[in-house]
Parts: C-alpha cells; structure tokens; sequence
C-alpha cells in the first residue's frame, strides 16, 4: 500500500483557504557576504550552495513531498514526489551591479506574489547576485502548510551553521515511497474513521469511570473555548487596509538594535514582545494618522501568535501555535501612556485562556476529521474580519550564522496577508538586531515604506522616555488571574 500523511486540520487550513490574492507561503530574506562564495567567473557559486542544500534535505523531508487529495472529501495529505528535481526549487536571479536594496525590495515583491505549485514541493530559495556592498541574498518562500513562525525559523537555522569551516556533508541517498492510488486513501482514511470512533468510544467510557475528574476537565475547556469565542467574535473597526485585497504585494524591512530594545524593557517593565508592540503601536498612530484613519474610539485590533511546541519539538515541521487578540491603543498620542496600556493588556493576557481555547478548538476539529469544519472556519472568519493586523515576533539564533563561509548578515522574515488584510509585520531577533519585516498588499499600501519611517521615529521616543527613567523602578504590571505558562513563550 502507498504511504501518504495527512495534514493537521491547522496545516490543512492554509492549504483549503489559499485563492490567488492570497498566496501562503511564509518568506525569508537572508543577506549574506558574497565574497567567500565568489566563483572564477565573478559570480555566486549556485552549484556549491546546491550540493549544501542537497546534503540537508534529509532532514527536512516535507521538502521532498508533494499535495494529494483523498477521495470523497478532499482533504490534503502528504505523499513523497516521485519526480523530486532539486534544480526546480533553487532558483538564480540578477540584480543589475550595484543592485540597491530597493530593488532586492521589488525583486523580493514579486517572488512572494506568486503562488507556489501544488504539483511539486511547497517550496523555492532564490540565489539572488548582484547586490551591492559585497552582498547576495537567499530568498525562501515556504508554504504555511509545511512552517509556522518558530519551526520555520528552526529549518532555515537546519541550513546553516555557527562554524564556517564546517565542511558540507554527503547527501544521504533517497527513495521515495510508493503513492497511493485513489482507492488506497479511501481504505485508508475509512480505517482512520473507524479508528477515531474507537478512540471515542473508549473517551466515553473513561469519562464514565469518574465523573467528578471529567466534568472539572469539561468546565475547564469550557471556559477556554468561552474564552476564545469571546475574543474571536468581538469585531473591531476598519481601516482603509482592511479591504478585500489584490495578489500582488510590496515588502519593506528595518533592523533596529536589540540591545537598545533589551534596555526600554529594563527601563520601563514587561516584556521585549511589549517593546515591539509598543514600537509598532506608535508607528501606526503616525502612519494611520497621517492617512486620517483614526479616530479616538478606534478599537484596532492585532493577533499575536502563540507558540504551543513543547521543549524538544522545535524542529518539527507543521504548526503548533495559537493566538492572542489585543487591542492596540491606536489613537493614545502619548507613547508611555501607550505602553504602559500595552503591559498591562499582554499581562491580562498571560492570565487568559483564550489561546487555550483556540487549540482546543483546532483539537476536536481535528478529531472529527471534517474538511468541511476547516472550509466553513476559513468563510467565517472571512466575513467576520475579528482582527486587522498580524505581528509575529519570534526569536532567533543571538550568534553569528554561516551559509557554508558566508556569514549571514541579515535575516528579514516575511508573512503572508489573509483576506482584507493589506499589511503584516514579523520581526525576529538576529546576532543583536531586531529584524522588522514588512508586507502589504500592492493597491492598498503604496505607502509601505513610510511606515519603516514611522517604526524608527516610535523606537527612538521609547528610547527617550527610557532613558529619562534612568535610576527609578520601571512598573510592572501584573494579572490578577493566574498565569497560563503553556501557551506564553510567544509573549516574551
């Protein structure tokens, strides 16, 4: 029989709710020094960072697998591509000498704004040459299916090295399993039925056994789902970003320094995740002031991932996260105001069971083994709209990085835009540099890069206000609820 893995109803969903304006691919750019992989011929060495690749693809083997679809409900799975041609995914590209930044930026734009092809692996690194200052840039595109933000980050780390002496290892020969034919998934997922009533079955009987033990975990999920339907089904208002959106795209980035962002924390309380909250909140009441898209009422409202990966899964593939909603305080012109505000919401957060929920949620969708639940999620949350923004922060390596000898200079991280959704932010910690990287939709945000802008002019009044509290005890804000510390290492 043919070997297949089906997708989690979370991967599956990126996989049932991608249109063309919204391609899901999470993106990567690496800027790296070109000199060490320099050829005779002046250019990058592309058939040396292949053969690299190569010797690692066994250790991410989703890079080797291909969508099917089961009969009957059309749910994806996983299935080894038979046809596996590496040269198809890593790819060559030129910038005219000396290529800008701005034009890595355009290059970059338009690789993110193209689907990638579910014939083949859900992947592609482009060997960008030609930028100026003795650079070149790895451009990865990975579909949402396959990567949340910290797994995505482990398997780009999986390609590089702190040693730049280490030498590349052999390729390790690869088979791929058989697929298998229409009739064996129907077989297959019908035995996967019969087994999950079982396993109900045998819930029922245990939770018979004692009552007591079962209802006290029944009120507890209760709550947590109460919870996240609660945040979930609270709209807020709209901006002219949160249109129906197009399936081109603009990207920007700006590294702003870590150590500087550490001491606002120290300074002023909380966390560094409340650092860079507060940092995009003051940008967006410049940028959407300057757009007059704020009013003193505005409820803006974010999603912040949470990482649930338990220690010792970090290298695993898929995604294991949930979310937090939070208002940012949009309209408030005074920044302390505005992070204090901030602090006190993401520490009311970390006595929430709202992320909770939301797994349990995804957890008993995943049960019922119903694509139908995750297509009719994807049109509700389609219609609902219950949030207007996407800020992931999520932390990388604190040492320097080596693509063979090329050390790694910067790494950006890139999201994908979901319906009515014209801009998001990632940020990621690199080698003492706070990585902001910026996405919008093409029509909705030709503005995007006086949004990087207006991130630097907020960070430097955080810094500001910092350093006039030098010497006095920062507040820390503190819930009243206990803390939920499973479903926080997001919030850091």
């Amino acid at each position: 029989m043919g070997h297949y893995e089906r997708l989690s109803t979370q991967d599956s969903s990126f996989v049932l709710w991608e249109r063309r304006e919204t391609p899901m691919h999470v993106g990567a750019v690496a800027i790296l020094e070109a000199a060490p992989l320099t050829s005779a011929d002046g250019g990058i060495d592309a058939a040396r960072i292949t053969r690299h690749v190569e010797s690692r693809l066994h250790l991410l083997p989703r890079y080797r697998q291909r969508l099917v679809f089961t009969p009957i409900e059309g749910h994806p799975v996983w299935v080894d591509d038979a046809h596996f041609d590496l040269g198809y995914h890593v790819r060559r590209a030129a910038l005219p000498r000396p290529g800008t930044d701005s034009e890595l930026k355009a290059l970059v734009a338009r690789i993110l704004s193209e689907r990638l092809d579910r014939a083949k692996p859900l992947w592609e690194m482009w060997i960008v040459e030609g930028l100026d200052g003795g650079r070149f840039a790895l451009v990865t595109k990975v579909h949402h299916c396959m990567v949340d933000g910290v797994a995505g980050m482990n398997l780009i780390t999986l390609l590089m090295s702190r040693n730049p002496e280490e030498p590349p290892g052999a390729a390790p020969a690869w088979s791929p399993q058989p697929e298998p034919t229409p009739f064996e998934l129907l077989v297959g997922e019908s035995a996967r039925r019969a087994r999950t009533g079982g396993a109900l079955a045998r819930g029922v009987l245990d939770a018979a056994r004692d009552p007591a033990l079962t209802w006290s975990r029944l009120t507890g999920a209760g709550t947590a789902i109460a919870q996240a339907l609660d945040a979930g089904l609270r709209l807020p208002d709209t901006t002219r970003l949160n249109r129906p959106i197009g399936p081109h795209r603009r990207v920007e980035w700006l590294s702003l320094d870590l150590a500087s962002a550490k001491q606002v924390k120290e300074r002023l309380g909380g966390t560094l995740n409340d650092v860079v909250l507060a940092t995009v909140c003051g940008a967006l009441h410049r940028f959407l002031g300057g757009r007059r898209e704020w009013h003193t009422r505005l409820d803006y409202r974010i999603v912040v991932p949470v990482n649930l990966r338990l220690p010792g899964d970090e290298r695993t593939g898929g995604n294991h996260v949930s979310a937090y909603f939070l208002s940012l305080p949009i309209a408030e012109s005074n920044p302390l105001r505005r992070y204090d505000a901030i602090q006190t919401a993401t520490a009311d957060l970390k006595g929430s069971r709202a992320a909770e929920g939301i797994d349990l949620l995804t957890q008993l969708a995943d049960r019922a083994g119903g694509t139908w639940l995750t297509r009719l999620g994807g049109r509700v949350i389609d219609r609902l709209r219950p949030y207007n923004l996407i800020v992931t922060n999520v932390p990388g390596p604190p040492f320097p990085l080596y693509v063979l000898d090329a050390r790694l200079l910067e790494l950006i991280p890139q999201l994908p835009l979901f319906e009515q959704q014209g801009l998001g932010v990632a940020v990621l910690s690199y080698c003492g540099r706070l990585e902001f990287g910026l996405i919008g939709d093409r029509e909705l945000a030709p503005d995007l890069g006086s949004l990087c802008e207006c991130l630097l002019a907020s960070f430097a009044e955080l810094e500001t206000i910092a350093r006039s509290r030098h010497g006095k005890q920062p507040s820390r804000k503190k819930s009243n609820r206990p803390p939920r510390e499973r479903a926080l290492r997001a919030l850091r």
